[in-house]
């Protein structure tokens, strides 16, 4: 299920935008000022000390991008239910019940959209009818 319909309706900041910001607290403290026109604010983090920064500023969502294993298990321990975790990077349909045991609350499978093959349903005019 998705929990956004679009670009237009959540903040989701990622590392160009801390970047920009001068740090994660700054860009978080910057979309709390919008925060009554949105659903929700999301932080993507790549480490456990930007998730320790996270917790601190008061982040309530936070994307555990790309991490290995052993530091999502890590993140949940350290998040200790204070914000919702969810998972983004290397998750298939094959390892996705070692992610969901890691006690994260959500996880994105970009398989869903980026492995689709097209099926080719065109429907081709024939020069005579066929003969029933």
């Amino acid at each position: 299920m998705n929990h956004r319909i679009g670009l237009f309706d959540a903040i989701l900041i990622k590392e160009n935008h801390i970047a920009a910001a001068g740090g994660l607290t700054a860009a978080f403290n910057a979309a709390l000022k919008v925060e009554s026109l949105v659903s929700f604010i999301q932080v993507e983090v790549e480490t456990l000390r930007q998730l320790e920064e996270a917790l601190d500023a008061g982040v309530k969502m936070v994307l555990l991008d790309n991490m290995s294993l052993e530091d999502i298990r890590a993140s949940v321990k350290l998040a200790k239910g204070r914000c919702s975790l969810e998972i983004s990077g290397g998750v298939t349909f094959e390892n996705l019940r070692t992610y969901a045991e890691t006690g994260v609350d959500r996880i994105s499978v970009g398989a869903l959209i980026k492995d689709v093959k097209a099926v080719d349903f065109s429907m081709r005019f024939q020069d005579k009818p066929v003969e029933q």
